[in-house]
């Protein structure tokens, strides 16, 4: 089970992450993400702090949602990530592409 939360709006969008986001949820995932980013685009904070899994389908909707925040200009960034969460980032190389606080 995963939960998105949108911690606030301003000056960014900072949603904080829980629980597991994996292929059966990454849709409803990245939908709830880019509701709130549409209707207010902004740069874009997760907090991963609860985050306890993620699979390869959650990495490519990571990706996904980067692509739109940068077209408009915006940043993406990734924080609180457990150890293991961010040893996958490294792995995959999206520490090179999208900002991930140690």
């Amino acid at each position: 089970m995963q939960e998105v939360t949108l911690k606030s709006a301003q000056p960014v969008l900072e949603f904080g992450l829980s629980g597991e986001i994996d292929s059966e949820n990454a849709d409803e995932f990245y939908d709830t993400v880019m509701k709130e980013y549409s209707s207010a685009p902004n740069d874009v904070l997760f907090d991963c702090a609860g985050l306890e899994f993620i699979d390869s389908t959650t990495l490519g909707t990571f990706v996904k949602i980067l692509k739109h925040v940068k077209t408009d200009g915006r940043k993406l960034r990734l924080s609180n990530l457990n150890a293991r969460l961010k040893k996958l980032f490294v792995i995959c190389a999206l520490d090179t592409i999208m900002e991930i606080d140690a």
